[in-house]
C-alpha cells in the first residue's frame, strides 16, 4: 500500500467559476487549490474542463499553473452537461490505466459527480471535492474522503475575523412567539404597521444600492472575506464521537489519528471553520476553552474527553428550516414572481425572527445555509449575473399532482344501466308475469287521427298575429 498519495485533479471550471464568483465575489484562482491539494499528497495530473475561447481571461491563470485545459465545443442544442460527461470518463479512464495514481480530485459543487465520487471509492481511491461550501451540494460534501472548502483557502487570517456569539442559543417558534406577542404596550397592529413601514423603507435603500452594485463591472465589486469563525461548542458533538470511537478500539487518541477519524465521520469538517490555522491550533483552542484534556508536548498530544453532561443540546441545521418555511410562505407571492435576491430573504428572516442566526445552527453564512435547504428541496438557488444568488420556492412548495385513476368500464355504470332480462313465466320489476304461451309483444305505437272532412264541426284554429 502506497504511503503517499499521487493525486490527479479533474476541474470542472464553469461550476466552479460561476460558484465563486456568484456566493463569495471573487475569481477564481487553481492556484489556492493546487496548494491546499500539495499538503495532501503529490499531484501528478491536472485538467480543467471549459469552452476556452470564451475564458480568455483564465487560460494564463491555467498555463502559469501547468494546468492541462480540455476544450469543450457546445453543441448547437447546448449540451449542458458535456463537460461532466467528458471529466467523468477521463477520471474513470485514468484510474483504470495508471495504477500508480490512487486519489482524484474534483473541484466542482454539482452534484452530478456524486456517481463519479462512488465508483472511483468502490476501485480504492481516495477521493477529495473541493467547492464553495455555499454552492455545493451537501451530499457530494458528505460522500467524499474530504471536502477542501474555498473559503477556507482564501488569504485572510484567521484573528481578522470578528468574534463569533458567545454560545449557540436554541431557537423555535415558541421562542418567536414569545419575543412577537412580547409585553410591550403597543397592539400588535401598530407593530405590524410599524414593521411594515420599516421593511418598506429598507427594501427601497436596498434597491437603490442593488441598482448602483449593478452599474458597476463584477470585478469591481468589493470581495468577500473569509466567513466569520464558528464557535468551537458547535464542533463538540463531532470531537466527542470521534473519541468515542478510538476509546472503543483501544487506541490513544492523537492529533493525526483524531483527525483521520472526525473526517471519516463527517468528511466535510475543516479547522478553519473554527478559526484555526492548523489541526494542532484547533486542539489547542480546544484546551484553552476546557472542552478537552490534553496531554503531551511538543507536537505529540493525546487527547481525552471530558466526561460531563452537555449543559445545552446544540441546535442541528434541521432546526432552522421550518423558520425558513414559515418567512418563504409569508412571501410566496413575491417569489413566485420573479424570484428575490438571498439578501432580502436574510433580511426577512431576521424581521420575522429577531434572534436567528445562522451561526448558530453550523452555517458560516446564509448562502451556505441556503444551500443545504436546496438539498432539502426547501428553495432552489441559481446563481445571478450581476453577483449574488437568486431565491426561487423550491419543489417542496409546487407537490406533484395525485395519480390518475384508471376510471373501469364497469365503475360508469349505474343502476339505471342495468335492464332486468325478461324471462317467460318469472316475475319482472314491476310484479308482472307474462304468461309462457304467448310471446312479448312489442306494443303498439298510437298515433293521433286527424279529423275527417265528414261529419262534426271542425276544430277551429286560431292563429296569432304577429305583433307589427
Amino acid at each position: 500500500m502506497q504511503d503517499r498519495l499521487n493525486i490527479a485533479v479533474f476541474v470542472d471550471y464553469d461550476n466552479i467559476e460561476i460558484g465563486v464568483k456568484s456566493t463569495l465575489r471573487r475569481e477564481f484562482e487553481v492556484s489556492l487549490v493546487l496548494d491546499a491539494l500539495k499538503e495532501r499528497g503529490d499531484i501528478v495530473a491536472k485538467f480543467a474542463y471549459a469552452n476556452w475561447s470564451r475564458q480568455e481571461g483564465a487560460t494564463r491563470n491555467m498555463a502559469e499553473n501547468a494546468v492541462q485545459m480540455v476544450q469543450r465545443i457546445p453543441s448547437p442544442r447546448g449540451d449542458k452537461n458535456g463537460a461532466d460527461i467528458n471529466l467523468a470518463l477521463d477520471a474513470l479512464e485514468m484510474a483504470f490505466t495508471h495504477d500508480h495514481v490512487n486519489a482524484f480530485a474534483i473541484v466542482s459543487g454539482d452534484s452530478d459527480f456524486i456517481p463519479l465520487v462512488n465508483k472511483l471509492k468502490e476501485y480504492g481511491k481516495t477521493v477529495f471535492v473541493v467547492g464553495g461550501k455555499a454552492f455545493t451540494s451537501t451530499i457530494l460534501q458528505q460522500n467524499c474522503h474530504e471536502f477542501v472548502s474555498f473559503e477556507s483557502l482564501l488569504n485572510v487570517e484567521p484573528g481578522a475575523a470578528p468574534p463569533a456569539p458567545a454560545g449557540p442559543e436554541r431557537l423555535g417558534p415558541e421562542r418567536f412567539g414569545a419575543d412577537r406577542l412580547g409585553a410591550d404596550r403597543e397592539s400588535y397592529r401598530e407593530r405590524k404597521d410599524k414593521r411594515f413601514r420599516e421593511r418598506e423603507e429598507r427594501r427601497e435603500e436596498r434597491r437603490k444600492e442593488r441598482e448602483a452594485r449593478e452599474l458597476l463591472p463584477a470585478k469591481d465589486q468589493p470581495p468577500q472575506e473569509r466567513p466569520n469563525a464558528l464557535d468551537l461548542a458547535l464542533a463538540m458533538p463531532l470531537v466527542e464521537r470521534s473519541l468515542q470511537v478510538l476509546e472503543r478500539r483501544n487506541v490513544q487518541p492523537q492529533l493525526g489519528l483524531l483527525k483521520s477519524t472526525m473526517l471519516q465521520l463527517d468528511s466535510s469538517f475543516s479547522e478553519n471553520t473554527y478559526g484555526a490555522r492548523s489541526f494542532s491550533d484547533f486542539v489547542e483552542k480546544l484546551k484553552r476553552a476546557e472542552l478537552v484534556y490534553v496531554k503531551g508536548t511538543g507536537g505529540r498530544y493525546f487527547i481525552e474527553r471530558k466526561h460531563r453532561a452537555a449543559d445545552k443540546a446544540l441546535p442541528r441545521p434541521e432546526e432552522a428550516l421550518p423558520m425558513l418555511r414559515e418567512v418563504l410562505e409569508i412571501h410566496r407571492l413575491e417569489f413566485e414572481e420573479c424570484g428575490q435576491a438571498a439578501e432580502d430573504l436574510n433580511v426577512w428572516m431576521k424581521e420575522e425572527y429577531p434572534t436567528f442566526d445562522h451561526a448558530n445552527y453550523g452555517f458560516q453564512g446564509f448562502n451556505e445555509f441556503l444551500n443545504f435547504a436546496q438539498d432539502k428541496t426547501v428553495v432552489r438557488v441559481e446563481p445571478r449575473q450581476e453577483g449574488g444568488l437568486l431565491v426561487n420556492l423550491g419543489s417542496e412548495f409546487y407537490p406533484p399532482a395525485p395519480p390518475r385513476r384508471e376510471v373501469r368500464e364497469e365503475d360508469l355504470l349505474t343502476e339505471h344501466d342495468f335492464r332486468q332480462p325478461i324471462v317467460k313465466g318469472q316475475p319482472t320489476a314491476t310484479g308482472e308475469i307474462p304468461p309462457e304461451d304467448e310471446p312479448l309483444k312489442p306494443k303498439k305505437r298510437v298515433s293521433r287521427k286527424k279529423p275527417s272532412d265528414s261529419g262534426g264541426d271542425k276544430p277551429r284554429r286560431t292563429r296569432r298575429k304577429k305583433a307589427d
